[in-house]
């Protein structure tokens, strides 16, 4: 198995298939449908224009679940403890707005679609950690009105985040890795063809071959786990 201790700069992308052994439900059952709701019902900008009780609801559930039942598995764990060893340059990204890389130790994670215990002001774009469920009658604590808090999401339709510094770092790095993504979602997708046209070493750990595997040098399957916890075991 590749050795990443003998890479200078990694770039580590992470999707479901992370989470998928803590415990928390995806959400989206086979026919597309998110707890019985169209994705355009709750997750994007119009469908909080038109219906933001419902949308805050849809959240709230979520955010309610990560807080009482979901853990770290040793995937998110041999991550941070392969980061606390590492010498060179290390960014995780992740499509997962949970914090389960944050509550298994690692420390340079960037969310590129947003957190679940985070609320965003419409007004001042201002973020703020939360816990307890919010609503439209809810009042911002940075402009003290109500109506004006959405979930730190990024929905269908918007622009994921730290988008900058995650191009620059796929530019630079000499090994790519991607983590429990289907590859078929983007921009994530094709962080690997930008990864590979500067020369890195791209590796996939799934728990079956993505969309996009072709792209990748290496390829290693199974529950994440178990091929996270071997590949970083060095």
């Amino acid at each position: 198995m590749l050795n990443p201790n003998n890479f200078n700069s990694i770039v580590i992308l992470t999707g479901a298939g992370i989470s998928a052994e803590s415990g928390l439900k995806t959400f989206r059952d086979n026919g597309g449908l998110w707890e019985g709701h169209r994705v355009e019902d709750v997750a994007t900008p119009e469908a909080f224009d038109r219906n933001p009780e419902l949308v805050h609801t849809f959240y709230n559930m979520r955010r309610q679940q990560l807080l009482k039942s979901a853990n770290p598995n040793s995937a998110h764990t041999a991550l941070a403890e392969f980061e606390k060893q590492f010498d060179g340059e290390f960014i995780l990204i992740t499509q997962n707005v949970d914090n389960l890389h944050e509550q298994g130790g690692s420390q340079s994670v960037r969310h590129m679609h947003g957190e679940l215990l985070k609320a965003q002001c419409t007004s001042s774009q201002k973020v703020f950690d939360i816990s307890e469920p919010i609503n439209a009658s809810s009042v911002c604590t940075c402009c003290h009105k109500s109506g004006t808090l959405r979930p730190c999401i990024v929905w269908f339709g918007e622009m994921p985040l730290h988008m900058e510094e995650i191009e620059q770092a796929l530019t630079t790095c000499d090994l790519f890795i991607s983590i429990g993504t289907s590859g078929q979602v983007y921009p994530a997708a094709g962080f690997v063809q930008l990864a590979r046209s500067t020369g890195a070493t791209t590796v996939e750990l799934n728990l079956e071959p993505s969309d996009g595997c072709s792209q990748f040098n290496h390829t290693y399957y199974g529950p994440a786990t178990t091929v996270v916890s071997q590949f970083f075991e060095f």
